[in-house]
């Protein structure tokens, strides 16, 4: 028998997604995150009401805010985890034509490399890693959360972002920093915190399973470039 507390809270969600202005704020976060001004900018939105149907949509658990890593005065609005179940997203999104999928974190040492190796796992589409200002390896804790989920990283193959995006591939920012750095802004941004910051198993742990989740979504969406 469902919990008389779980069918409450799925019956929130769908009175929050009730409302179209909600339902599109929803559909353009389910592949990246995004900030309020980003948001009232790509739904033509004004501010005030935008910020009343995020206050809904919280509320609702629908969405959370996080603080930027980089500039600690912006905040990215995203999915909260617990309702992309409620929210049937493959059914919502439009596909994404790419040559290549490019996911970029500061150093890409830890989050770009996990995405772009879970990504080889589940799409056809190819993908790479880069980094605003990358380190000269992969980090330790990184090689090793892949390694129990069955991915093999390689120790010392960072690359820099200019020397590796190109014409025709779809950009992931998986950090704020490269997020905040990058000119022109990349595609989509995804705001996982970085686990090297932790330092501890579980915060890798954490970040992996975010990442997962995360681009078990975005392959539903991008297919391969025509003639590509």
């Amino acid at each position: 028998m469902v919990e008389a507390s779980e069918i409450e809270r799925r019956a929130a969600v769908h009175a929050a997604l009730g409302e179209p202005a909600r339902l599109a704020i929803v559909d353009h976060l389910l592949l990246g995150d995004a900030a309020p001004g980003e948001l009232g900018a790509a739904l033509g939105m004004r501010s005030n009401l935008l910020a009343h149907h995020l206050r809904v949509l919280a509320e609702a658990g629908v969405v959370d805010r996080t603080r930027s890593e980089a500039d600690r005065r912006r905040t990215y609005v995203r999915l909260a985890p617990r309702a992309l179940a409620a929210v049937a997203p493959a059914a919502w999104v439009r596909a994404v034509a790419a040559s290549r999928v490019v996911f970029v974190c500061t150093r890409n040492s830890a989050r770009s490399q996990l995405a772009a190796a879970l990504w080889a796992q589940r799409s056809p589409v190819p993908a790479t890693s880069a980094g605003t200002r990358p380190g000269p390896r992969v980090h330790r804790r990184a090689i090793a959360v892949a390694r129990r989920h069955g991915l093999a990283l390689h120790g010392r193959d960072t690359r820099h972002v200019h020397d590796v995006v190109g014409a025709g591939d779809l950009v992931v920012a998986v950090c704020d920093n490269a997020y905040e750095e990058l000119d022109p802004r990349p595609r989509l941004h995804w705001s996982v915190p970085d686990p090297i910051g932790a330092g501890t198993d579980t915060a890798f742990e954490t970040a992996f399973t975010e990442i997962a989740s995360r681009v078990d979504r975005l392959t539903t969406a991008v297919r391969l470039r025509d003639g590509d």
